[in-house]
């Protein structure tokens, strides 16, 4: 029987408290310390699940913890992922890294190349991947040629060191790159910042080379919360909720896929002809859904990925990938004109509506 995997969380934070949490429940994994330069709150965490038979120690610095641990759950803001975890994959530690893998596209690539070349599991949280009516997509999930997503929530006062295209717009992104290999085309945005120093609203068309376009909406000052996203392919339509979770597909018969369908000869009134239509030529289902948590879920695949020496089912590459996309896309809204003769000032997710605000405030009180 080979020996448990010791895990160290680091990062006290909201997300620490989870996979802590999490990490106690997974087979073949034992919580073995948790780390954070807030000594206190690591030592809340460790408290909660120390045991004499699984003791777990609470550290400032994760480097007095090393020999600890044989893996390593980085939940830390994401302005120090890349550090700590080139650190750890140099000390030769198994890491899962919370999404984004890092601030910057170069890091990111950087830390993927450096995990493999040393034959060690680096795996990023794209907890999307493991949602229910993602993976009961089965054939809707291939050949997609459109695919329209909306995220949005109420001001979360956390994960602020990022904007919400790395904050939720990127969970999208991650699920829209792993439907093609192909590379991206073109990208056009828009973002603004309402409340925060990043943009808080965020919106991005990208295509690619294979035919696929995506449009994806983000929000983190939303009122009502919405994950959603719509896709389609030749196999038909399919509406996913992931906050339920549901899957709902609508399945073309064969007629309207081989477009051998002609509505004047179907109908002698097409604007009442939409019973019909659904009844004989789009078929329409409503899948049950048990629901799952899917953070465990992708801590399963973290840990049997290692001890199995396989490839999680979010790796380094398609983390960095996802990074580098989301770059892309934050260059696209720095760039993007709100007047028809802009300056420099007024480009990009702050131009609109703080700049102008304050020109209108200083034009005031200069009169």
């Amino acid at each position: 029987m080979s020996r448990a995997l010791r895990v160290a969380v680091i990062g006290g934070g909201h997300l620490g408290r989870i996979h802590a949490k999490l990490l106690t429940q997974v087979d073949g994994a034992v919580l073995t310390a948790v780390c954070d330069p807030d000594l206190q709150a690591a030592e809340a965490i460790a408290a909660t699940h120390h045991t004499d038979e699984s003791p777990v120690a609470a550290h400032a610095n994760y480097r007095d913890a090393i020999d600890s641990f044989d893996a390593a759950v980085i939940a830390a803001p994401t302005q120090c992922h890349a550090d700590i975890a080139t650190s750890l994959i140099k000390a030769g530690k198994h890491l899962f890294v919370e999404k984004p893998l890092t601030h910057e596209a170069q890091d990111a690539r950087r830390l993927a190349m450096l995990a493999s070349t040393r034959n060690l599991v680096l795996q990023v949280g794209h907890v999307e991947r493991f949602n229910p009516a993602f993976t009961a997509l089965e054939e809707f999930g291939v050949d997609v040629k459109y695919v329209e997503a909306t995220r949005a929530s109420r001001f979360p006062g956390r994960c602020l060191d990022v904007g919400v295209v790395m904050d939720l717009m990127i969970h999208d992104l991650d699920l829209v790159l792993s439907l093609t290999n192909a590379p991206v085309r073109s990208i056009s945005a828009s973002g603004m910042s309402v409340v925060s120093d990043h943009e808080d609203i965020a919106e991005a068309r990208l295509e690619f080379e294979c035919g696929l376009v995506a449009n994806l909406k983000a929000s983190r000052i939303s009122p009502l919360p919405a994950r959603d996203m719509v896709m389609y392919s030749p196999a038909g339509f399919a509406q996913i909720d992931f906050g339920k979770p549901a899957l709902a597909t609508v399945r073309a018969s064969e007629s309207l896929s081989k477009r051998e369908f002609d509505l004047n000869t179907e109908a002698e009134n097409p604007l009442k002809y939409a019973d019909s239509l659904f009844d004989s030529h789009l078929q329409c289902e409503l899948k049950e859904l048990e629901p799952r948590n899917a953070i465990l879920d992708e801590l399963h695949d973290f840990v049997i990925s290692v001890q199995c020496g396989g490839v999680p089912v979010v790796d380094g590459s398609a983390g960095a990938r996802a990074v580098a996309v989301a770059e892309s896309i934050l260059q696209a809204i720095d760039q993007r004109a709100w007047y028809a003769f802009p300056s420099q000032d007024e480009l990009g997710a702050n131009a609109v509506p703080r700049r102008r605000i304050e020109q209108d405030r200083g034009t005031r009180r200069a009169a």
